[in-house]
């Protein structure tokens, strides 16, 4: 995890959600995102501090530094238990925390009797909130698509629950730690902790199986993340306290 996530609401509906009071000086309006298939190595919208106020701009998900370029495929999530003190994202951390506004994303669970087949899930908050998944950015928006820019989703062990899905899920943050998270004043020190210690617990979490066309990028629509009924006749959603 994350291999695959949902931004389909407008700016201002995250923006209300965050409750930010620092001005966007990029700009916004609230027109449907509509991205229910976001996939690795596409440009995806991500919110970051800048030195005039918050800015949103495209970003391409999966990061690498300059020494470690070509050698395998950039990595698109980061463990939260080595982000801050392994030498691959230095350059990122502390100063490119960023957040990445979303509204779920997908696991895959293999099916028991046959491992080639998958079953993909949404996993989603509860309350039906917009969700902030802290990252990790090289964000630099005077540059063409894919010219060195580049962002990391931060990921936690998953607990009890969560675990049949998949055993890693992003770090998701309530308005108030997302906040926090790009907060320039933000020491490194009180930044790894909210990353350590903040994370929205497994029971704020839902889950449910979705339709298998998910699985191709090519596929979009808010169909995808619709509930579909299990081939034993049940329902799959799965509310996690349940």
């Amino acid at each position: 995890m994350c291999g695959r996530f949902a931004q389909y609401q407008g700016l201002a509906d995250y923006l209300r959600e965050l409750q930010a009071e620092q001005d966007v000086v990029s700009g916004y309006d609230n027109h449907p995102i509509a991205r229910y298939n976001v996939a690795p190595g596409s440009r995806v919208l991500v919110l970051h501090n800048a030195e005039d106020g918050l800015r949103i701009d495209p970003c391409h998900w999966g990061w690498a530094p300059f020494w470690a370029k070509d050698k395998r495929p950039a990595p698109i999530n980061a463990r939260v238990e080595t982000v801050t003190t392994g030498k691959f994202f230095k350059a990122l951390w502390p100063q490119g925390r960023a957040l990445v506004m979303a509204d779920g994303w997908y696991e895959w669970v293999a099916d028991p009797l046959d491992p080639k087949r998958k079953q993909p899930y949404f996993i989603r908050l509860k309350s039906g909130a917009p969700m902030f998944m802290a990252a990790l950015a090289e964000v630099r928006p005077e540059l063409e698509a894919n010219e060195g820019d580049g962002f990391v989703i931060i990921t936690a062990a998953s607990d009890a629950g969560m675990v049949d899905i998949h055993d890693r899920r992003p770090l998701v943050l309530g308005a108030e730690h997302a906040r926090m998270w790009i907060d320039p004043e933000l020491t490194a020190v009180e930044a790894e902790r909210v990353a350590r210690e903040q994370c929205l617990p497994v029971e704020a979490f839902e889950w449910f199986a979705v339709g298998r066309q998910v699985g191709n990028v090519r596929n979009e629509g808010a169909e995808l993340i619709l509930p579909v009924v299990g081939d034993g006749g049940h329902v799959t959603r799965q509310p996690v306290d349940s």
